[in-house]
């Protein structure tokens, strides 16, 4: 069939399942944000006056009230933003999406291209029946892939909290092993060979 042309290469490879959990771990790594921030000494408004003499108080000795010792103070060593990011070598990331399908290929949904050439109006209860008519429920979490942006399906599906829309040359590995349905055409199944498989 034309579905396995490139997902029956993953049934031979045994670190298919390790490979896709450390290309998940780096997705979500990359994708965090670091913003917690924290004042160090010089950035806390005042203290710019010495508190007291250095000698003769009885007191210790103390240049700024906003020192790091002091209530009110800044803080040391403190988070700041920062951007982390964790290297995944390309062919890597192309192996774990095609097995991360291969995974989920009796999900896989296939339907005609011209399902979605048609969609001319931009009501969400059509991309509703068009679940049901698939046989499937409105509150499944449900991937569409399509062979190209599709502004008009994009517009009528965004109500619904269930349902992601993914283009066949943008594929995201949370996005596929989140989902429990995929809905693709044999044209996104060309463009994922051609882009993912082995050239």
């Amino acid at each position: 069939m034309k579905t396995e042309l490139v997902l029956e290469n993953f049934k031979t490879n045994k670190n298919a399942i390790g490979l896709i959990h450390r290309v998940y771990l780096t997705y979500l790594k990359n994708k965090r944000k670091y913003t917690a921030s924290t004042k160090t000494k010089s950035e806390v408004r005042g203290g710019g006056r010495k508190p007291w003499r250095q000698k003769g108080t009885g007191n210790a000795r103390a240049g700024s009230i906003r020192s790091p010792l002091w209530v009110g103070g800044g803080v040391s060593f403190g988070p700041k933003p920062r951007i982390v990011t964790k290297k995944i070598n390309k062919k890597e990331r192309r192996l774990a999406i095609l097995s991360s399908l291969y995974l989920k290929k009796q999900e896989l949904i296939f339907v005609n291209q011209s399902l979605f050439d048609d969609f001319q109006t931009t009501k969400t209860k059509n991309v509703v029946q068009f679940i049901k008519n698939l046989g499937l429920k409105e509150n499944d979490k449900i991937l569409f892939i399509l062979p190209a942006s599709n502004n008009l399906f994009w517009l009528a599906s965004r109500n619904l909290k269930n349902i992601e829309l993914t283009t066949a040359n943008c594929l995201n590995i949370e996005q596929i092993l989140k989902t429990k349905y995929i809905i693709l055409s044999n044209s996104s199944l060309d463009i994922i060979n051609s882009t993912y498989g082995n050239k």
